[in-house]
């Protein structure tokens, strides 16, 4: 591993811990050469399956997209960024666990709702309008009712 700070190639490891639920390894390091510290994050490089969108086109599955449109959702609620997190983690790990290689969005978006209604019913209702493109309040209506209906 190459040093941040002087460029140099010999480093050594000084401390190896699991991080990330067990799905990274965090090692602390130092530059043999400057005698600097600093934290690497090492992890499984795995594929992920391409992204069927609603007009037949296929792309890379983007954990910023998702990223993106989860905060959206929770924008000014109470939820801590650590939760989002776990959420995207979890999507992750049931796309890697699919095993297909192309996965629809509709499959996607289902599992945000789910992990979004358990978390917060307003993130829920907010996600569900624009992934089902609510074109009127009856829409929001029917939405918050099925809600209501399961708690």
């Amino acid at each position: 591993m190459r040093c941040p700070f002087c460029d140099a190639h010999d480093t050594r490891v000084v401390d190896s811990r699991l991080g990330n639920g067990g799905d990274s390894v965090r090692r602390r390091r130092e530059c043999n050469a400057c005698g600097e510290r600093y934290t690497t994050h090492e992890t499984a490089e795995l594929n992920l399956p391409r992204v069927l969108k609603h007009d037949s086109r296929r792309e890379p599955f983007d954990e910023n997209k998702l990223r993106n449109g989860i905060l959206r959702a929770l924008e000014k609620r109470p939820v801590n960024i650590d939760q989002v997190e776990d959420i995207i983690h979890r999507i992750k790990h049931r796309l890697f666990t699919q095993g297909e290689r192309e996965v629809d969005t509709k499959l996607i978006g289902a599992w945000v709702m789910q992990e979004l209604k358990d978390l917060d019913a307003v993130a829920y209702v907010r996600f569900a309008s624009v992934y089902h493109s609510f074109e009127d309040i009856e829409a929001f209506k029917k939405e918050i009712e099925g809600l209501e209906k399961e708690r």
